[in-house]
């Protein structure tokens, strides 16, 4: 390729266009959408569907993360390659067992509860807490994040149990497919959805499902909201049937069409028992560089005609 490469990066990623333009070794332009439909070499975007193929077409779409469901791979031109990118499996593990941590030690309570002005009383009053040491996660979800989680929450003496489309999950206390999530869920003090959104894994977990799971239980979501289905998620937060809930995933994201939509249905927000973030367990520094590098490199390669990585779809 001599000419400088074409660059479209659109949506969530335009933001670190700058910090992309800075790792890239070579004759580079960051292209801007026109009225007419425009040829690229490159497209960096989260979401790419009906209108974003009326004015691009590429041979490489290059997603800035893991998850693909934000994208209509039944638009893209013949021949053109999706890659993705993980590299957030660090931060993720490392809020999946501060979320564990949260709520058996109610750490976050314990320092809203202390009060020098009311101290004898304040001491007097602490309550017990809950030991991680010796209970049950569960995973849903055994790929980067899942092995990550594993590896930390051992280290904490969790019991680690997971589901995933093979069956296989090293390092796992116990491993087996999706048709054996009934036998998981009535173990675990913690189930992490660390899954994608797939037709298969969409509305996994559901009624039946919660009522399977220990009263006591707490779920925490980093993969997909879909995967989990929202109302009985919420009835069953609701009415103390599950002890608790950290969400960082959601039903509903802000659109250009749709900029002031709300993130669920229903408001788990003001619920006591659930933790709710903005999609945040990932966003870090580390996690931007390590993809920012990753997606340049994948970039060099496509200029140099050499094998791309994380390939995970090609249009027929």
């Amino acid at each position: 390729m001599s000419a400088p490469m074409r660059i479209a990066v659109l949506d969530v990623a335009k933001a670190q266009e700058p910090r992309l333009g800075q790792l890239l070794e070579f004759a580079h332009e960051f292209a801007a959408p026109s009225a007419q439909r425009q040829r690229v070499d490159a497209i960096v975007a989260l979401r790419f569907g009906k209108e974003e193929a009326a004015r691009w077409s590429m041979p490489l779409l290059h997603l800035p993360g893991a998850g693909a469901d934000a994208i209509d791979m039944s638009v893209l031109d013949p021949g053109c390659v999706v890659c993705n990118v993980f590299e957030h499996e660090v931060p993720m593990a490392e809020y999946v067992l501060a979320a564990v941590l949260d709520h058996t030690l109610r750490y976050s309570a314990m320092r809203r509860e202390f009060d020098p002005d009311r101290w004898a009383e304040c001491f007097a009053s602490r309550r017990m807490h809950g030991e991680v040491s010796g209970r049950t996660l569960g995973l849903l979800g055994y790929g980067h994040i899942g092995k990550a989680v594993a590896e930390r929450a051992k280290a904490l003496g969790l019991r680690v149990l997971a589901i995933s489309h093979s069956g296989n999950a090293p390092g796992a206390d116990w491993a087996s497919r999706p048709d054996e999530l009934h036998r998981m869920l009535p173990q675990v003090d913690f189930l992490v959805i660390a899954c994608p959104l797939t037709p298969q894994t969409r509305g996994m977990i559901g009624a039946a499902e919660l009522a399977l799971m220990r009263p006591s239980a707490v779920l925490i979501n980093i993969g997909r909201g879909q995967v989990v289905e929202e109302e009985p998620l919420f009835r069953a937060l609701e009415s103390g049937r599950l002890a608790g809930a950290t969400l960082d995933v959601w039903y509903e994201y802000p659109t250009p069409a749709a900029p002031d939509v709300r993130p669920a249905r229903f408001p788990f927000e003001r619920l006591p028992n659930v933790h709710c973030t903005a999609h945040s367990s990932a966003v870090t520094e580390g996690m931007f560089d390590r993809r920012l590098r990753f997606i340049a490199d994948n970039l060099g390669r496509l200029r140099d005609a050499l094998p791309l990585h994380n390939v995970i779809f090609r249009a027929p």
